[in-house]
């Protein structure tokens, strides 16, 4: 096992297209780490360099304490999972567990008994035991998915590097299986480097998560810091489900304290933001409110403030419901509710907002969320 290390990592392609623009990761030993962001962030990108199948433009990447910049792929000692698993159509389970083994036997001074040890020991533990004699063609996505992991799993990699292995799976066995991985990886303890568009698989899988666009990274933390705390409005927009709400509107002085008004309301801000947000009022800001911050009730305790809202849509979701919703001056928001409380399409009513939960943001895709500190050290972000 090992730390993946990378520094000021950068790759530019051809025409100048910068993919990824200075990367900075220190992954530690045994750890789970996932790279996050939207198609075309640099992630798989970033991944592909970490196991030498592209070549960095500039900076280093180490795998333990070796530079490997320029040591070919088959030497980083690092296991790949594909999103198309790539097996050999031709060959049979175990063969296909076992090929890389054999490739290098000598180099690694295996006996056929330890290869053999090796597959079956893997497919016991990934459940496949039974399928060591079928081909790829007569396996399930699922069943095809773990025999990818397998082949990963009996070479004892520093590392395991899986590029989104689980996209081409139903609903269901995406869940089954992400949680097969965690505990895998738990029971390995290899170093893993995980890449995915899917935000809720991110959050479920990373010790960290780290997010990224435009190949930037914007925010490195653990996946409870990063929906607490998002150091800008890119991350609060992308981590979450449904998206963090955005109403815009204006920092003003109101009873000896501060308020937000978003055009039709003034929303009292408690006095932990006091600090952070003076240097802004009657400024022009963003207040960020995640969908289960309403309530239609006043929730006990804690400031809280009164929205007044027009109900466009309701999205029943078993003990919970999503309630689609407008102002006068905010045309897009929605709230996670109490399933059993009755909200009704074109009901107006007052929402309430957990103010202790709020955070607010400079204007602009990327506004800094000038509330992070709150409760802890700033998110990291490179």
């Amino acid at each position: 096992m090992a730390c993946v290390t990378l520094t000021d990592t950068t790759k530019v392609y051809p025409g100048g297209v910068k993919a990824v623009d200075r990367v900075s990761l220190a992954i530690a030993d045994e750890e789970f780490i996932v790279l996050v962001g939207p198609s075309g962030c640099g992630k798989s990108t970033t991944l592909r360099m970490i196991a030498g199948l592209e070549e960095a433009t500039s900076g280093t990447i180490r795998i333990g304490d070796r530079v490997v910049n320029d040591v070919p792929p088959k030497d980083r000692d690092i296991a790949m999972v594909f999103q198309n698993y790539a097996l050999y159509p031709h060959m049979s389970v175990y063969k296909n567990m076992a090929f890389s083994l054999h490739l290098r036997r000598r180099e690694l001074g295996l006996s056929k008994a330890e290869i053999d040890r090796k597959v079956r020991e893997a497919a016991v533990m990934l459940g496949i035991e039974g399928l060591l004699d079928r081909k790829p063609k007569a396996l399930s996505g699922g069943q095809r998915q773990r025999v990818a992991v397998g082949r990963a799993i009996v070479r004892n990699p520093k590392a395991f590097l899986f590029d989104e292995p689980l996209s081409n799976l139903d609903a269901k066995l995406r869940v089954e299986m992400r949680a097969e991985l965690k505990r895998l990886q738990r029971r390995l303890r290899t170093t893993t480097i995980y890449v995915t568009h899917d935000q809720e698989e991110a959050m479920t899988l990373g010790d960290r998560i780290v997010v990224m666009k435009d190949g930037v990274v914007q925010q490195c933390a653990p996946p409870l810091e990063v929906y607490d705390r998002p150091v800008n409005r890119f991350v609060a927009a992308f981590v979450g489900t449904p998206p963090m709400n955005f109403l815009n509107g204006r920092i003003v002085r109101q009873n000896g304290g501060l308020a937000f008004d978003e055009g039709t309301s003034v929303l009292p801000l408690p006095t932990s933001l006091v600090r952070s947000l003076e240097r802004h009022a009657d400024q022009a800001m963003v207040l960020g409110v995640r969908p289960d911050g309403f309530s239609v009730e006043a929730p006990p305790g804690g400031p809280h403030a009164r929205l007044g809202v027009k109900v466009n849509l309701v999205e029943p979701l078993g003990d919970r419901k999503d309630v689609y919703m407008t102002t006068a001056a905010q045309k897009a928001l929605v709230g996670r509710v109490d399933g059993r409380i009755s909200v009704v399409e074109g009901q107006e009513l007052h929402m309430f907002i957990d103010m202790n939960r709020v955070h607010v943001f400079e204007p602009g895709e990327m506004g800094v969320n000038v509330t992070a500190t709150r409760g802890g050290a700033q998110a990291s972000a490179n």
